[in-house]
């Protein structure tokens, strides 16, 4: 194992390579879930249900994940996620009625669940502070780049072959994913990213010690979860009413999504050095003003202007909330408190398209989408409010704070003419 000092460069091989390996086999499935439904004769909305379980899967594992990542330490979790992955996505290839699929699917995005917790909780342990936020946005840009390139990919595949086929590709994947885990050792000494000796502390436990982070930032990290996932909803759904083709909005969708792509390491840069502040409150503004602004839209150019904007809110918060996570779990229930963590975001992922699903189901898509617009600076308060409390690094001025608090003092010395010692008989006061 070695013990050299970590580095963004030295991270690459055992954590951003696998991470992108497994990402993309998950990205290249998300297009075809429903279609999958359709083909075993699933209605649209059932068929819509199966792609949302990917979801739920997801929320589903987040607690649990944390659990086994502090009982097995992490890389032996990621290790066993990806070999259920394996026997997951087998049955979503042999599936032959919709209910195995939607089985199969849902326990594909537990496992994904597991991999990203493992792989946050481990650099949370073992990069330094001041180069946290650079790891973690660069793991989830690793996540982002995946989700981008893996359609593509399996577009590429799918040419001339059976829908089932996907399923078989990401498969591939996932057992390169379990080769670059075997073959390349973890940078730091496994003791260090590993669990202790005593007894894992419970999730009850966990939630009790820290219930009041979890009611405070975790409620603004719910928002935030929110407010993103409300993008991927957003932009296809205004594209139509305004009457746009298929394939421009898979155009603008999919720039967006490369702007997205490419702002991950600034944002961490500007963590790293200027606070989380400065990236955490501008990101939710950008992104939920210029959602609000889309039914202001009325055509291709002003879409695709809004569209982009909103891929650069997103983008330039790429890592901020696993960079929270990092800075205020507790060392010793580390795995613990993310799983939790995670749960709060992940449910704001869930929820925050089903306010504009609603929305629309009422006959005013623009009110949704503008409300969720509001929800972003909400979440952009929520932040500035709620992130200095309790983490030291929310800016330069916190972290000056933190540095200077007094070390205890040792205790005075002891006068050289003085005596503890117990006086003799002969001892005179």
């Amino acid at each position: 194992m070695s013990s050299r000092p970590v580095t963004l460069r030295s991270l690459i091989p055992a954590v951003f390579l696998p991470t992108l390996i497994f990402e993309t086999g998950m990205g290249a499935l998300a297009p075809v879930l429903a279609l999958s439904g359709r083909a075993l004769g699933a209605s649209v909305g059932t068929a819509s249900l199966v792609l949302a379980l990917l979801g739920v899967g997801q929320i589903l594992g987040d607690v649990p994940a944390g659990a086994l990542a502090a009982r097995l330490g992490d890389r032996k979790a990621m290790l066993v996620a990806s070999g259920v992955a394996m026997v997951t996505l087998t049955g979503c290839a042999l599936a032959t009625r919709v209910w195995l699929l939607a089985l199969a699917v849902t326990a594909t995005g537990a496992t994904n669940a597991v991999f990203i917790l493992a792989r946050q909780s481990y650099l949370a342990e073992v990069v330094p502070t001041g180069l946290r936020a650079r790891a973690l946005s660069t793991l989830g840009g690793m996540s982002r780049v995946g989700a981008f390139v893996g359609p593509f990919i399996g577009a590429a595949v799918l040419t001339g072959r059976p829908l089932r086929d996907i399923y078989w590709l990401a498969l591939l994947f996932t057992v390169m994913t379990v080769v670059a885990l075997l073959v390349v050792p973890d940078i730091a000494d496994p003791a260090k990213a590993a669990p202790g000796g005593a007894a894992p502390v419970s999730v009850r436990t966990v939630v009790s010690r820290h219930r009041k982070v979890f009611l405070t930032l975790g409620l603004a990290v719910l928002l935030v979860g929110s407010v993103r996932a409300t993008r991927q909803t957003v932009l296809p759904l205004w594209a139509e009413h305004l009457g746009q083709s298929p394939s421009s909005t898979s155009v603008i969708f999919g720039i967006a999504g490369l702007v997205d792509t490419l702002t991950f390491y600034p944002s961490g840069k500007v963590m790293d050095r200027a606070g989380r502040l400065w990236i955490a409150v501008p990101s939710m503004l950008v992104l939920g003003l210029s959602q609000a602004a889309l039914p202001l839209t009325h055509g291709l150019a002003s879409l695709t202007v809004v569209a982009l904007l909103i891929g650069f809110g997103n983008g330039i918060g790429s890592g901020i909330l696993m960079t929270l996570g990092a800075d205020v779990a507790p060392p010793r229930t580390r795995s613990q408190f993310l799983g939790v963590w995670r749960l709060c975001a992940d449910s704001g992922s869930a929820g925050g398209p089903l306010v504009v699903s609603a929305a629309a189901a009422l006959g005013s898509l623009a009110t949704g989408i503008a409300v969720m617009g509001g929800m972003g600076v909400v979440a952009a308060a929520a932040l500035l409010r709620w992130v200095p409390r309790y983490s030291e690094f929310a800016t330069k001025g916190t972290r000056r704070t933190s540095t200077q608090v007094p070390a205890p003092q040792p205790p005075p010395p002891e006068d050289p003419g003085t005596s503890k010692a117990v006086p003799g008989p002969g001892a005179r006061d």
